[in-house]
């Protein structure tokens, strides 16, 4: 099963078989003060040099969220989706939490974008699933639901499964549909990581879903972050993961992906991986 996701000018697919996929995270003002006050003030430069650092970074796809509390969500994210729009060739993730701001921006977007997110809670289902079919979009769905996160990786399956359901439902096909298994921290809970791989490989197995998870989660509160969540990826890989909302500024996280698909035979004759390692001496001569 492979996911298209389209930019006014380029394609990316995302499947089994395919190089991993990084979605650019680092457009987002959660947990960043100083950028979430530039965007209430109507600054958008760190959205231009953050946009610009992770496509040269190799990232394939970027996050837009502009959730700021007190300001027009919907007016923000439309000005942020624009900039990047004219800046990179990327397709975007529209990541917002309502669906006034989700169908703004996927009105004002050319191309078939990527929504982030909707739970297996029967409001959020009925709620942003005809604002996906309505725009030709993309959907990740989360495996949670009313009773939020199980510990129970089957658990999980069943909420992304019903997820699949609902959205086929709403005329929206199972290629267009990602699973998120979510990452929760191994900090607070040592299982976390063991869960969360289960689920991948479930999902992929039971229901040939392509796999997109927060990377960064897992490592959240950890000393060592960028090294354990680069393990965490390379593992997350060999389950299934197909893609992943990341920040490829970290070098950990992307040796690791680079390094996964060679092992896997993705990267035939590790062209990528050569080509990455040649751009770092040339950087460091």
């Amino acid at each position: 099963m492979e996911t298209v996701l389209e930019s006014p000018t380029k394609s990316i697919v995302i499947g089994p078989g395919r190089s991993f996929v990084i979605v650019g995270e680092r457009i987002n003002p959660t947990g960043r003060k100083t950028f979430a006050e530039e965007l209430k003030a109507g600054n958008l430069d760190r959205v231009r040099a953050d946009a610009l650092a992770q496509v040269e970074a190799g990232a394939g796809v970027l996050d837009v969220n502009g959730g700021v509390p007190g300001i027009d969500e919907a007016d923000l994210l439309v000005r942020m989706v624009k900039l990047v729009t004219e800046l990179t060739d990327v397709p975007l993730c529209m990541d917002s939490s309502t669906d006034a701001a989700l169908e703004a921006a996927l009105g004002a977007y050319e191309g078939k974008a990527l929504v982030n997110s909707v739970t297996g809670e029967e409001g959020k289902l009925e709620r942003i699933l005809p604002v996906v079919k309505r725009h030709g979009a993309a959907v990740i769905g989360l495996s949670s639901d009313e009773r939020g996160p199980s510990p129970d990786p089957q658990v999980r399956l069943r909420v992304a499964r019903k997820i699949i359901e609902r959205a086929a439902d709403h005329g929206i096909p199972a290629e267009d549909v990602l699973i998120d298994p979510l990452v929760m921290t191994v900090g607070a809970d040592p299982d976390a990581g063991a869960v969360v791989l289960e689920t991948i490989r479930l999902v992929r197995q039971e229901l040939g879903a392509n796999v997109i998870c927060g990377a960064s989660n897992v490592s959240f509160g950890m000393p060592g972050r960028a090294e354990l969540t680069g393990v965490f990826l390379a593992m997350a890989r060999h389950a299934g993961l197909t893609c992943a909302i990341a920040n490829p500024l970290s070098r950990e996280t992307r040796l690791a992906v680079l390094g996964a698909d060679v092992l896997l035979g993705v990267d035939r004759y590790a062209g990528a991986w050569l080509k990455a390692m040649r751009a770092e001496q040339a950087a460091g001569s």
